[in-house]
């Protein structure tokens, strides 16, 4: 196999390392899906901020995100829903001004009013945002045995996305529907879904089995 060739839904890389071919040759790319993609965390600012950045990304690919999150970190304090949730119009006014971010008021006001969710989440429960959003975890029977590119070209869901997006809109989240819940359950390790053959996969699996899920 040729570097760069894809065979199952793989590609390698020029390090002759097999990776998910959605990771391309772009080393900004593989570094995040080497590094940050499918990897758990239990801090509530950087679930939060997957949540916005999953939101912005709809009708748009992630790598757009991915080139822009350095501006979103500027304009919106880091994610850090403490210092979102105080944010107003004047703030989405300055955001929209800045060609650096996707500038799309409802998008901006959503991730504005997710933070303000959050903090009410937190408040009321008297727990993390973490240890709500880790209780939909799906349960192995809701997963294939084995992660092959035929079942992620069907765009998969599984019903704890649903349930995630139905909890999170009652909640008073919004751009958050059932396929952004399951790319966020992709992307922040609440599922494995590094391919069979992935460099990344077993490593993945590792974290996963070390991760304390909060409670």
């Amino acid at each position: 196999m040729e570097t760069g060739a894809e065979m199952d839904g793989l590609r390698l890389g020029a390090d002759g390392r097999p990776r998910c071919a959605w990771a391309g040759e772009g080393a900004d790319y593989v570094a995040y899906h080497d590094a940050e993609w499918g990897r758990p965390s239990a801090d509530d600012d950087r679930l939060y901020e997957k949540i916005c950045l999953e939101g912005f990304q709809s009708g748009l690919s992630w790598i757009t995100i991915l080139r822009k999150r350095e501006s979103f970190r500027q304009n919106f304090a880091g994610f850090s829903i403490e210092a979102v949730a105080a944010m107003g119009e004047a703030d989405v006014e300055r955001i929209l001004a800045d060609p650096g971010v996707v500038r799309h008021r409802g998008k901006i006001v959503s991730a504005i009013a997710n933070a303000k969710a959050a903090r009410r989440l937190r408040d009321e429960t008297g727990a993390s945002l973490a240890a709500f959003l880790w209780r939909f975890e799906p349960p192995a029977d809701e997963r294939p045995e084995r992660m092959t590119a035929g079942w992620m070209r069907a765009k998969p869901l599984v019903p704890a996305s649903t349930r995630l997006a139905k909890a999170l809109k009652s909640r008073g989240f919004t751009f958050f529907g059932p396929t952004t819940a399951y790319a966020f359950m992709q992307s922040m390790g609440f599922v494995n879904d590094h391919l069979e053959g992935c460099c990344m996969r077993d490593e993945c699996e590792r974290a996963r089995r070390a991760f304390v899920r909060p409670a």
